[in-house]
């Protein structure tokens, strides 16, 4: 592994050795743990939205009488 791939890693890696446990007391009253695992469904359920241009009513136009 060169020093250029290297370094960016142990920076991640020294980053995430700082985050708080799961357990302590996140936003909202949720604990950390909860609320990335919130932060992670809204992410999936972004990723599953359809566009905007199926949500848009149909031109269907009434039948007479009907």
């Amino acid at each position: 592994m060169t020093a250029a791939r290297l370094i960016p890693l142990c920076i991640v890696l020294s980053v995430g050795a700082c985050s708080k446990p799961d357990t302590a007391p996140g936003p909202g009253g949720v604990t950390m743990g909860e609320a990335r695992a919130l932060d992670e469904a809204a992410a999936m359920l972004d990723e599953r939205r359809p566009p905007a241009e199926a949500l848009q009513p149909s031109q269907v136009q009434p039948t007479p009488g009907g």
